[in-house]
């Protein structure tokens, strides 16, 4: 079939068996708890190399998930996940596998780049497929909102690879906070050591061969036609606007999911940013419009919540920006883990914690109150977030509960999306000026839009490659 006429099949098929399954959802068939007829989950990954890798091994060491189907763009990459599942079906084409397997899959752990994050797990979620899918959800904050929808109208269990929501420090901070050993938190600070990759730096010239193991066209998927360039595949691409979302997005579902779920937050109010800047020469600054900036600081307003007296700042810094250090901190001891970090300031207090939650500790240290175990605590912690998704999947929608759901991960993803409006309207160059600089993103939430800067909104949702477009109504 011709990429058209594959897209177009798929697309047929998908909205029949969406409909078939809107009726009679495969996970309601044999009633509550239902076991799939192998006692075991059965699965497929989109995007099986890198984390991908580690996922779909993740939830076959759960003992309760069968590898059944296998699907990458890049035989290289995908090469060790197929040497050890030699079982599992391999296809290069999400559209194709899902188009000619779903019958035989109970759920889909979508793996690939961010850009294409959101067109795997719709397509999944249409066929009533459960799906895990790598953190950030999504590229774009419409994507996002869609995403929590389908996850709600489809009845499908879902989960998002921010794995350190399954670790004991978020629910020893809540535990913390609501015994009111801080007072009311009414400022955090998050920040981070990444990018690890290059950002701030202009798009390479001319075009390379493309390897014969890798199915670029399928790779671009959502994104605009380009040739293809070294170093892009398999990591670099974080660092492009069309790919990526930066070190806001890599890690930020790691670092604010801790104050997120402990504050209750929900959507961001108004958000502005600063970003680092790359000089080519004296005086003479680059523009590189398409890469995110070599770090930036982000800072974003979410309204009172029921969890808080009033409004909460959250600040953002990559790029080995750090805030003040606290000074409750002796001077040797680790700010963070040394590379990223969550402060939480209380009226009473403040909480220290690490990547993921973890280490979360009082601040002085020397403070060690205890308080009674209130929220049950995940087996395995960071390990046992797949394992829980995939027993969760086998109780069937709605019967047991995961850590990091759509409902909860989907307006997590849409705030860190929020902060990266402001940091690429902050980095956007008109004639040589920034408009979007020095300004405060004003955001109206009911309609996913900036109401006092309208050149960013067109990174809400963007506009996709013919072909690939993401159809979808509230």
């Amino acid at each position: 079939m011709s990429d058209k006429n594959s897209r177009r099949s798929f697309l047929k098929q998908a909205a029949v068996a969406a409909a078939a399954f809107t009726i009679v959802p495969r996970h309601v068939l044999g009633g509550s708890g239902f076991v799939a007829p192998s006692d075991k989950l059965m699965v497929a990954g989109i995007g099986v190399g890198g984390k991908g890798e580690s996922d779909i091994k993740s939830f076959y060491d759960s003992g309760k998930a069968e590898i059944a189907f296998l699907c990458d763009v890049d035989d290289r990459r995908s090469a060790r996940t197929r040497g050890r599942f030699p079982k599992a079906k391999y296809y290069k084409d999400y559209r194709e596998m899902l188009d000619k397997e779903h019958k035989h899959i109970d759920a889909v752990s979508v793996s690939g780049p961010d850009h294409n994050h959101a067109i795997h797990a719709l397509a999944a979620m249409q066929l009533g497929k459960h799906v895990y899918v790598q953190k950030p959800l999504t590229h774009d904050i419409w994507e996002a909102r869609v995403l929590t929808d389908a996850a709600k109208r489809y009845k499908v269990v879902t989960q998002m690879g921010n794995q350190g929501s399954s670790n004991d420090g978020t629910r020893q901070v809540k535990e913390w906070y609501e015994a009111g050993l801080v007072g009311d938190v009414h400022t955090v600070y998050c920040w981070t050591d990444r990018p690890v990759w290059p950002q701030g730096i202009k798009w390479p010239e001319g075009k390379a061969e493309i390897p014969k193991e890798l199915d670029w066209d399928l790779w671009l998927g959502t994104a605009p036609q380009k040739d293809y360039v070294d170093h892009l595949v398999p990591f670099n691409w974080r660092g492009w606007w069309d790919y990526g979302t930066g070190a806001l997005g890599d890690m930020g579902c790691h670092l604010v999911e801790v104050p997120f779920s402990v504050l209750g937050l929900q959507y961001v109010q108004d958000v502005h940013a600063s970003v680092g800047t790359v000089y080519v020469d004296e005086f003479k600054r680059g523009v590189f419009p398409e890469s995110c900036p070599p770090s930036s600081h982000a800072t974003m307003t979410f309204p009172k919540t029921d969890r808080t007296a009033g409004p909460v700042t959250l600040h953002w810094m990559d790029g080995g920006i750090q805030p003040a250090r606290p000074e409750e901190l002796e001077a040797n001891e680790i700010f963070g883990d040394g590379g990223n970090g969550i402060l939480m300031i209380g009226t009473k207090g403040k909480i220290l914690a690490d990547t993921y939650g973890e280490n979360a500790r009082l601040l002085p240290t020397s403070r060690k109150e205890q308080v009674a175990l209130k929220y049950e605590r995940v087996p395995g912690q960071a390990s046992g977030h797949y394992a829980q998704w995939v027993e969760a999947c086998i109780a069937g929608y709605g019967n047991k509960e995961v850590s990091a759901p759509f409902e909860i991960s989907g307006p997590l993803t849409e705030c860190l999306l929020m902060a990266n409006l402001a940091i690429r309207g902050a980095d956007m160059n008109i004639d040589g000026k920034y408009p979007g600089r020095n300004l405060k993103l004003l955001w109206d939430n009911d309609n996913m839009k900036v109401t006092n800067f309208d050149m960013v909104n067109q990174f809400v949702k963007r506009e996709y490659r013919p072909g690939w477009e993401m159809n979808y109504k509230f």
